[in-house]
């Protein structure tokens, strides 16, 4: 599934800036909520919107039941693992697909044992893979032809856009890439909703048959109201076929959802596996602090996104990597600093931590004590400098000064951002020639 990449490339007209399906240069979480397939298709089917009958199983013997109660002797087994490009996928174990046709419940149970509680390494996974802890069992249809069809948000329509396909089935950002007129695009009025000769339009332009049209825009429209009423980001159905009893049919769904919305889709983000995701993601999301891992090896601490943004700049500026992402917000606690450092300090390639305050609504005293707390409980060993400004910054610097642990302070960032790149260095120089090195302030 790639429709990201897809509207990086369609709609900026920026081919290959993600590069398809190929693994970005630093590995970055989304911050969008992505729920498993069987949960996307259950979504769907309450909505009226016709997808094949299918069940979940969290182990080989309860597929084998699966398989017998939907009672059909042509069967699909997919594994339930939120990354793309899941066919072509291999598991640790030496299964090839993580989508298999079957043809008895026998062998669902065999299929489904060489699945469940295995990794799968996928283009999208990279080498890390995602475990698969269920799998998706459902009735093998058979489609005349295969569309795409996705929604999703837009800057550039400035809100919802439609996007259709007359090849479905495949990678579509090979699609975009090759071919950009085979991709219908219809935005929609936020405001005045979806408008049935807009769905009959895309669903011309796809090329679904005359007798097929007013049932496909039927179900455009039902996807779109899946889509506003969940706050999703984007919806994709990939295919949505006409199937061999002449109806249109949904064969796959996966719906992205935004974040911000959780406070009012409790529903959608109580569904959401943190088997998938990153740990640190989870821990992160426990101390409400915006956390994104990146491979590079200076930890960064700082509050508001936009500093952040300048603090990973400036280190990459200074010949430095940011080994994070991390935003505490404007009301952080210094319990909040101490989980911040825990998570910084999870990632063992870490070589030394910027932390960067500017105190507005945050104030530097409360900061330093979480500082202080955190070097002292989580007995750190690398170099930490701080460079905080604003409310009570003297404060906080009698604190950090009173205090016995070698924290490093500075006034001025770019000066901060050398000398943590410096130091950085030096640690990792240290750990290549397995010498061990204690920092000591001067007096």
């Amino acid at each position: 599934h790639g429709v990201l990449c897809l509207f990086l490339q369609v709609v900026a007209g920026s081919a290959g800036l993600l590069g398809g399906h190929a693994a970005p240069l630093q590995q970055q979480q989304q911050r969008n909520l992505s729920l498993h397939e069987y949960m996307s298709i259950g979504l769907l089917k309450e909505a009226g919107i016709s997808v094949p009958a299918g069940m979940v199983a969290s182990s080989s013997e309860e597929a084998y039941s699966v398989a017998k109660q939907i009672g059909s002797k042509d069967l699909v087994v997919k594994a339930q693992v939120l990354a793309g490009g899941r066919g072509k996928g291999t598991f640790e174990g030496g299964l090839k697909g993580g989508v298999r046709i079957v043809y008895s419940p026998e062998e669902a149970r065999d299929i489904s044992s060489q699945m469940i509680g295995r990794k799968l390494y996928t283009k999208q996974t990279g080498e890390a893979g995602r475990i698969c802890n269920q799998v998706f069992i459902c009735e093998r249809r058979y489609p005349r032809r295969e569309y795409y069809f996705a929604i999703t948000m837009e800057r550039s329509f400035q809100g919802p856009v439609l996007i259709g396909s007359s090849q479905g089935g495949v990678n579509i950002e090979d699609v975009a890439a090759e071919n950009p007129d085979a991709i219908v695009k219809e935005p929609i009025d936020i405001v005045e909703g979806i408008k049935m000769e807009q769905a009959v339009k895309v669903a011309q332009k796809m090329g679904f048959p005359p007798a097929l049209i007013n049932e496909a825009a039927e179900n455009m429209i039902k996807l779109y109201n899946v889509f506003i009423k969940y706050d999703a980001s984007m919806v994709e159905i990939n295919p949505m076929v006409e199937d061999s009893s002449g109806i249109v049919m949904c064969m796959d769904a996966k719906i992205n959802f935004d974040s911000n919305a959780a406070y009012r889709q409790k529903k959608v983000f109580d569904m959401q596996d943190w088997t998938q995701e990153d740990p640190r993601d989870r821990q992160a999301a426990r101390a409400d602090l915006n956390y994104i891992g990146l491979d590079g090896t200076i930890g960064c601490l700082v509050n508001g996104a936009g500093l952040a943004m300048a603090t990973m700049d400036i280190i990459k500026l200074h010949g430095g990597t940011p080994a994070n992402f991390l935003d505490v917000g404007g009301g952080a606690t210094a319990h909040q600093v101490t989980e911040a450092f825990k998570l910084i300090t999870s990632d063992r390639k870490v070589q030394a931590i910027l932390v960067n305050i500017f105190g507005g609504i945050m104030r530097c005293d409360v900061i330093a004590q979480g500082i202080i707390m955190a070097v002292r409980d989580l007995d750190l060993k690398i170099p930490i400098v701080v460079r905080l400004q604003g409310t009570r910054v003297d404060d906080a610097k009698a604190l950090i000064a009173a205090s016995p642990l070698k924290i490093l302070a500075c006034d001025d960032l770019d000066e901060a951002a050398k000398m943590v790149v410096k130091l950085s260095e030096i640690v990792s120089l240290a750990k290549e020639a397995q010498v061990d090195i204690t920092f000591q302030l001067p007096i």
